[in-house]
């Protein structure tokens, strides 16, 4: 297998597509608009929920900045939102290298364009799990796919992708970008990245942790 090795990177990555999907959608309200103010050409893609809740903070301005996923993959989402970013497009934006050429061609070929942010947090397993009597069913229900792989994937190309999983960030991102003509620097796409993954990995230790002190008995009297 063949590995590209980025050798040289630009500090500062101007935020020109970005991707929300977010179950926790605090700050919304004060992140979005002064996104679309620091970058009047951003443009916005998201699913679901989030992108009702982006139509209604962004009023008028929706129409020239925000996209349905759907629409921009071309692929609906599933009944019940079971599969709505797990697409070719979406990934070959978050993981593009813009510095490698084929990388590149790849982009053009399926009219992708590179994402350079995305805010991205999970379903509530935890908060569910939580729950007096909750049943293996109704936990197996909220284990997120969808956005931990796109987390993963932005924190992995964090030489260009800035991964948000909290909104606490939200104030962080925006002065940056203020400072640096809408443009985030290597130093804190690399500390996003840092805390993405601990996100993810403390995600995935709650659902092994909770599936493991579950036993058979519990698992089939869902079923029956």
């Amino acid at each position: 297998m063949t590995i590209n090795v980025v050798e040289k990177i630009d500090d500062m990555v101007k935020v020109r597509h970005v991707l929300v999907s977010v179950s926790d959608k605090s700050g919304l309200d004060g992140f979005i608009p002064q996104l679309v103010e620091i970058n009047p050409d951003v443009q916005i893609f998201s699913t679901g929920g989030t992108f009702g809740r982006l139509q209604e903070i962004l009023g008028s301005k929706a129409s020239s900045c925000l996209m349905q996923v759907s629409d921009y993959t071309g692929q609906p989402e599933t009944q019940g939102g079971l599969v709505k970013t797990l697409d070719f497009k979406i990934y070959l934006g978050l993981l593009t290298e813009t510095y490698n050429d084929a990388h590149k061609s790849d982009l053009e070929r399926t009219q992708a364009v590179p994402i350079d942010l995305v805010a991205v947090n999970l379903y509530p397993f935890k908060e569910t799990i939580s729950k007096p009597g909750v049943t293996v069913e109704q936990a197996r229900g909220n284990i997120d796919i969808g956005g931990p792989c796109m987390i993963r994937a932005a924190a992995k190309n964090f030489i260009r992708v800035a991964s948000v999983v909290d909104p606490s960030d939200y104030d962080s991102i925006l002065s940056a970008m203020r400072e640096n003509n809408g443009a985030i620097p290597l130093t804190l796409r690399f500390r996003l990245a840092q805390k993405a993954f601990e996100h993810t990995a403390v995600y995935d230790r709650t659902i092994a942790e909770f599936l493991t002190a579950r036993n058979y008995e519990e698992v089939k009297a869902c079923y029956q």
